[in-house]
């Protein structure tokens, strides 16, 4: 797997956590491991102009996801594992601080920077979270990755609870 993590926030972030639980989660929905993924870490005025560029939303937001071949997870256990490129993944340390204090389960920004790791991931796979459902599905998938990644690391205590909406 072909992972790459630019970090341009100014804040130092655990790069090679994000580097890790990405191609953890990639492993998991089993996707090629000669597929590519681009991780960018942006301060929140880079993060708001891109939010207000392509989501038309004011504000910063704490991720973002930008798919390139729209490759998707195989279907059965048989099948061939899709390979391409997948895109950019967008986080914002600032919010995902933000977030980590504000959460049920409060948490450190690296935690969540790895939870929202994990979402643009799912999102790049074609997931999403708007109808309840789908939500469901995203979320909970989302915290099985989160956990079973925490679990192989031997990090104890609760996985971060979903702050992204």
């Amino acid at each position: 797997m072909s992972i790459d993590v630019n970090n341009e926030s100014g804040t130092e972030v655990d790069e090679q956590a994000i580097l890790d639980i990405a191609r953890y989660a990639l492993a998991r929905m089993r996707i090629h491991p000669l597929s590519e993924l681009s991780v960018i870490v942006v301060d929140d005025g880079a993060m708001e102009q891109l939010h207000i560029q392509w989501m038309d939303l004011p504000g910063p937001t704490d991720v973002m996801s930008f798919p390139m071949d729209e490759l998707r997870p195989p279907a059965k256990e048989e099948d061939e594992p899709p390979q391409g490129l997948l895109g950019d993944i967008v986080l914002c340390p600032e919010v995902a601080a933000k977030q980590g204090t504000e959460a049920p389960t409060q948490h450190s920004m690296d935690e969540e920077l790895q939870l929202l790791t994990v979402h643009g991931v799912l999102h790049l796979l074609g997931y999403d979270h708007e109808e309840p459902d789908e939500k469901a599905e995203m979320f909970g998938l989302q915290a099985a990755i989160v956990d079973g990644w925490r679990a192989e690391k031997g990090l104890t205590g609760p996985s971060p609870a979903p702050t992204v909406s």
